[in-house]
């Protein structure tokens, strides 16, 4: 039977996922250690566990608003507030999503009318690129320099935007770089957003992970909140990837249409994880940021160890500011990301992924995570360096 026929065409032709299709390689190994998963080796607080089980014992188990726990949103409201001196509304401008992953694609499917233009940095996060194409609009590269440590650059956007752009992601700090963008570097960047008249999607699910500096939110800027869409969630601050649990802020005209397709496509997020959520943020202030400072501590050292080592053995790495992941350049070793990988993985049983699944411009890299133990690291950094060392002598 001929599915094509029945498929939808838009559909067929998108890629799966680069991050996927290599790890379905990677799983025909043994012993292998993998660096690729960007997901926290912690455990969600044992606060917010207990507080899902507390609510499944007391019955809580049915549907919440579509927007979410008032509770919820409130305490994400001064959350906001208190981190990042951003006001939102609990009951008109904020609402819960399925992961953050829901809220990105609800903020296309309600802007884009077909043909309408998205400037996405890259290197940057794989779904981006086949969300705006699911909404028929067009994505459109911007491309972001190791030299300038990966930060959009008013000239690349500049060059990217046309009559048809409708808006821009700006997803800092940024997945698979590491990259941050300066308050400096975002203002730069607000100033054209403005003059272009462009909304301004904002992923900010690292925003917690930056290192040596507070996170510099777009929506902070003068005259900025009104065509901004911030998006954030729990998976990686607090350890909760697999609760799915995120959120969208916006102006209440932006949160209304968004929220329709939300009604229809999902009803509301896990009642459950919506109440280890509020658990996460209801804690006092010590203990809420406890958690995320650990965290925070243990990741640091691990990004610097692994750049320094990666830098030592010859394949250059900047140093990133934000996340947990490290994006070597491999181009010394006369291989693209994707060769590099693949043998990587067929000679010393270590997965990385490939820079280009993340974009062209990342050809010539490889991201590796550091959300794994400061001992695997160890133990996969000296089977890549046994790897690099064998193919500079067999250059």
């Amino acid at each position: 039977m001929n599915y094509d026929k029945y498929l939808n065409r838009r559909i067929r032709e998108i890629k799966p996922s680069g991050i996927r299709k290599f790890f379905d390689v990677a799983d025909i190994y043994r012993d292998v250690i993998s660096l690729g998963v960007g997901e926290p080796d912690f455990d969600t607080p044992w606060f917010a566990r207990k507080a899902a089980i507390d609510s499944i014992r007391n019955g809580n188990t049915q549907y919440t608003s579509n927007s979410g726990l008032p509770a919820l949103r409130k305490a994400i409201s001064d959350y906001l507030q208190d981190r990042q001196q951003l006001e939102y509304d609990p009951q008109h401008e904020i609402f819960v999503t399925v992961g953050a992953s829901e809220a990105i694609d609800l903020a296309l499917r309600a802007l884009l009318e077909p043909g309408d233009e998205v400037i996405i940095p890259e290197p940057s996060y794989v779904s981006y690129s086949p969300l705006v194409s699911l909404c028929f609009g067009t994505p459109v590269p911007a491309v972001c320099e190791a030299k300038d440590n990966f930060a959009l650059m008013p000239e690349h956007l500049l060059e990217s935007i046309t009559p048809r752009t409708k808006a821009l992601i700006l997803p800092y700090p940024n997945n698979p770089t590491g990259a941050i963008m300066t308050r400096e570097q975002v203002q730069a960047i607000a100033r054209i957003a403005i003059e272009r008249d462009l909304i301004v999607i904002s992923d900010e699910i690292y925003s917690e992970l930056t290192y040596g500096g507070r996170h510099a939110s777009v929506a902070a800027v003068d005259s900025m909140r009104e065509r901004t869409i911030l998006i954030n969630g729990f998976s990686k601050a607090f350890a909760m990837t697999g609760w799915r649990v995120g959120y969208v802020c916006a102006p209440e005209p932006l949160i209304r249409q968004m929220l329709k397709i939300h009604q229809y496509a999902i009803m509301c997020a896990t009642t459950a994880s919506q109440y280890a959520a509020l658990s996460a943020l209801n804690q006092s202030f010590e203990d809420r940021y406890a958690s995320i400072e650990q965290m925070r501590e243990e990741y640091d050292m691990r990004r610097r160890f692994l750049v320094a080592q990666l830098n030592r053995i010859g394949l250059e790495t900047f140093e990133p500011r934000g996340a947990f992941y490290v994006f070597p350049c491999v181009s010394s070793l006369g291989m693209d990301g994707e060769t590099f990988a693949n043998e990587l993985l067929r000679e010393e049983h270590v997965a990385v992924v490939p820079g280009e699944a993340f974009g062209a411009v990342g050809k010539d890299y490889v991201r590796i995570s550091y959300a794994y133990s400061i001992a695997s690291l160890k133990r996969a950094m000296e089977k890549i360096e046994r790897f690099v060392c064998r193919h500079k002598a067999n250059k």
